[in-house]
């Protein structure tokens, strides 16, 4: 258990649900993958944070006639006479997600009920913010999470910063960490990593098979109307008829993505994205949670090597627990979130 601690002059304080356990036992009736990811996804989740405060975070300046990029992050801060002692957990969401996505808003809920500084950070054009980028988003911008991280701790003098990341948010908090390497800031304590898509290539093809085209097809229509959107804010910038005919994640990252973001095609994306090529590298104390029945995210033999051999990675991987969901049996004071229960006690440890 955590121990307890002053709630002014140390960092945080939390007592552990009597029904939370270190080891991940999948909610009654539930322990298929695919039922897990889908149960994870559309559960409702109490939400008590105090309202946030919006800031714009810019993370790429104006160049050749074209605007700064900016993202919106949603933050809620401790009392100012305590803040900048406190953990501080930058949270960053997944494919086509939000600040306001349920798993951001389940962790940021915990982090805050135990004394942490909470910042819900939207990846470009998320959050409904295509507005502030003239750029794309994808699994590339790592930099993003290291200039919002760089923004909070120049403005509130932060001492102690967690990075937490949820499937493609896991993969760009894991690049940050490889490509920071042994200079990452001492203010950076630890980064986390859920159901992170490590290897880009394979888990966007594991989505193109039969039994997860429910999932690609999802992805597919929210990408797709977004570049819609884009098309119609920047339509020097965009070519709508890139989009014709795509039917698979991968059809997109290599007719829109990689086009647009400087890559020569979706392989050569994948590769310099994923946060595999730096896995060795990663010199801050990190967790990753996985679960061996995820419908799509596939870890390859030399990742799993990388981690193996990194005394800096905490490797977690459950027999179950789908795509970021994680889901144990609830009870009196537990409401059954094992991820957010277990990374929380981590990132406590690290603070």
């Amino acid at each position: 258990m955590a121990p307890t601690l002053d709630p002014i002059e140390s960092p945080v304080s939390i007592a552990e649900p009597l029904a939370y356990s270190a080891e991940f036992i999948p909610r009654r009736f539930f322990s298929n993958g695919h039922l897990q990811t889908i149960l994870g996804n559309f559960l409702p989740r109490a939400n008590s944070l105090p309202a946030g405060e919006e800031a714009l975070v810019e993370v790429s300046p104006a160049s050749g006639g074209q605007i700064a990029s900016r993202v919106r992050c949603v933050c809620h801060w401790q009392p100012e006479e305590v803040r900048a002692t406190r953990p501080t957990a930058i949270i960053v969401h997944g494919l086509e997600g939000s600040s306001s996505s349920q798993y951001v808003v389940g962790n940021a809920n915990k982090l805050w009920q135990a004394g942490a500084n909470v910042v819900r950070m939207n990846m470009r054009n998320c959050g409904g913010t295509e507005a502030l980028t003239p750029t794309l988003y994808h699994s590339g911008l790592s930099a993003d999470v290291g200039a919002v991280m760089r923004h909070f701790t120049q403005l509130h003098g932060l001492t102690s910063i967690s990075l937490l990341g949820y499937s493609m948010g896991g993969n760009l908090v894991l690049k940050l960490a490889g490509d920071l390497g042994s200079s990452a800031p001492s203010s950076l304590r630890s980064v986390i990593g859920v159901s992170p898509a490590i290897d880009l290539g394979p888990s966007a093809d594991a989505l193109h098979i039969p039994q997860n085209r429910v999932y690609e097809i999802k992805f597919l229509r929210a990408l797709l109307a977004r570049f819609r959107r884009k098309v119609a804010l920047f339509p020097r910038a965009y070519d709508p008829s890139r989009a014709d005919g795509i039917r698979s994640i991968r059809d997109f990252d290599e007719r829109i993505t990689a086009f647009y973001s400087g890559f020569t095609g979706a392989d050569d994306y994948y590769y310099r994205a994923a946060s595999a090529r730096v896995l060795d590298r990663i010199a801050v104390p990190t967790l990753i949670l996985n679960a061996a029945d995820d419908p799509f995210i596939r870890l390859l033999p030399e990742s799993i090597e990388k981690i193996a051999a990194n005394p800096h990675i905490t490797f977690l991987e459950t027999p179950h627990g789908g795509h970021c969901a994680f889901l144990a049996a609830p009870s009196a004071g537990y409401d059954g979130y094992w991820a957010e229960h277990t990374l929380l006690r981590f990132l406590l440890e690290q603070a």
